[in-house]
């Protein structure tokens, strides 16, 4: 029984620049076209498309098929997608103009083309070449340079519309010559499209690059710019063992603390509903917002409980901007917020519960069992502890996420790191707390939960 009326396979392979391939010849457009107009056509619930490796016929890309009658379509452009959607998929009528050609000529262009790559394969081997996702990850650095660079500059906000190089760069104040070559790497990126000499913003761009647009990332993505200086540090670092560029928060410059707290309220408004679920808020009244930040989870747990109040518990250049977003939520009367420093002030006491989101790891293993021990005393009896954070495998080598993010505190603080399962459990016990468990989300951070008995 077939769950579709339609399955299509699409081609969308990319391969090394100069090598013809799907990607190349546009199959990204296709695919967008295809899913937009099967949908206008009202025919989601019929057809199902997915994306798929090298069909053999990389001259002739983009390439599809459509099952369950097998029939093979070449050179398939955006355009041509609302023919194909109406004749092949409503109508059960094959569109002639877009076959691939005769079986028998296919087959034999497939098996050549397999012959040449196995060649070729072989060839690189014998000369020892780097394999192309090996040399694409040494120099992936290019990529994330460039898109950085345009992000520091608001590149996007500057093409706006639609310009050229050099109205870009008027509007910059940078080089024409110098401007026109980033644009045209954007291009290459496919964040940017060109036609003639006139840029325009890609869709993604457009919502999430341009200034002001409804879901502008600029104000976040400028932390990960701010962290390009310290990963050039990270072979000095390993030597060392130690940041070796490290400042105190409280002595960060605004631009980098707002930065932070922008890109740290990004990723908080999006998980705090799913935090919140995983967590429950059964008999909690009281809540302490450790590190809290811009606020984002206490605004969520109050607005997750009617009757809840919440304590945003951070240093003194991190309170004003996260008394700013308390205030955007209308939650001034039950999100208060308190300075102080959470490596050596006094917590309170009372609470229900106390979030620890995003801080063991810029801590020392003593620092955490420290921290864990003042969470323990700021709770009532039956009060739980909850830690959000990157949790590691035992032997540390995954998820990826967490053991590139191991790190990325390596190159930003004194000793922090990501740390694993295991040590959460033993550090949440030494303080005494019990019925540890640990909560899994989706996404790449986890829960650790323990009860104050």
């Amino acid at each position: 029984m077939e769950a579709f009326r339609h399955h299509v396979y699409v081609c969308d392979q990319k391969k090394p620049d100069g090598a013809p391939c799907c990607s190349a010849n546009g199959s990204p457009r296709v695919i967008e076209a295809l899913r937009r107009e099967i949908g206008r056509q009202g025919l989601g619930a019929h057809v199902q498309v997915t994306t798929c490796g090298s069909l053999g016929l990389c001259e002739r890309g983009p390439n599809m098929v459509v099952y369950p009658e097998g029939v093979w379509y070449s050179r398939v452009r955006p355009e041509d997608v609302p023919e194909l959607v109406r004749e092949h998929f409503a109508n059960n009528t094959v569109v002639e103009r877009l076959l691939s050609g005769d079986q028998h000529a296919v087959r034999a262009e497939i098996d050549g083309n397999a012959q040449k790559r196995l060649a070729a394969f072989r060839a690189r081997d014998e000369a020892g070449v780097l394999p192309d996702d090996l040399q694409q990850a040494i120099r992936g650095f290019q990529d994330s340079r460039v898109l950085l660079t345009a992000i520091e500059l608001d590149l996007f906000s500057a093409v706006g519309t639609g310009a050229d190089a050099t109205a870009v760069a008027g509007r910059l104040r940078t080089d024409p010559r110098a401007t026109e070559s980033l644009l045209n790497a954007l291009v290459a990126l496919e964040v940017l499209e060109k036609r003639d000499s006139r840029f325009t913003n890609t869709p993604a761009a457009a919502r999430y690059l341009v200034d002001g647009a409804p879901d502008d990332s600029r104000a976040a993505l400028m932390h990960t710019a701010h962290l390009w200086a310290r990963w050039s540090t990270l072979t000095e670092c390993v030597r060392r063992g130690t940041s070796v560029t490290y400042t105190e928060m409280a002595d960060r410059d605004d631009e980098w603390t707002r930065a932070f707290i922008a890109a740290m309220h990004k990723n908080a408004a999006f998980r705090a509903p799913l935090v919140v679920r995983a967590i429950g808020l059964e008999g909690v009244r009281r809540v302490l917002d450790l590190g809290g930040g811009s606020g984002a989870y206490a605004i969520a747990f109050a607005q997750a409980q009617s009757a809840l109040t919440a304590d945003i518990f951070d240093l003194a250049t991190v309170v004003p901007l996260a008394e700013g977003h308390i205030a955007d939520a209308r939650f001034a009367g039950r999100v208060k917020t308190r300075i102080g420093d959470l490596r050596k002030d006094d917590y309170g006491a009372g609470y229900d519960l106390v979030f620890i989101s995003a801080i063991c790891h810029m801590n020392t293993p003593d620092e955490n069992r420290a921290m864990l021990a003042r969470a323990f005393k700021a709770l009532s009896p039956s009060g739980r502890v909850a830690v959000q954070d990157f949790i590691l495998n035992m032997d540390k080598t995954g998820p990826k996420a967490g053991a590139l993010f191991a790190l990325n505190m390596l190159v930003g603080t004194r000793g922090g790191s990501a740390y694993s399962e295991a040590e959460y459990a033993e550090w949440l016990r030494g303080a005494g707390f019990q019925e540890v468990e640990r909560l899994r989300l989706p996404g790449p951070t986890g829960l650790m939960v323990g009860r104050r008995p």
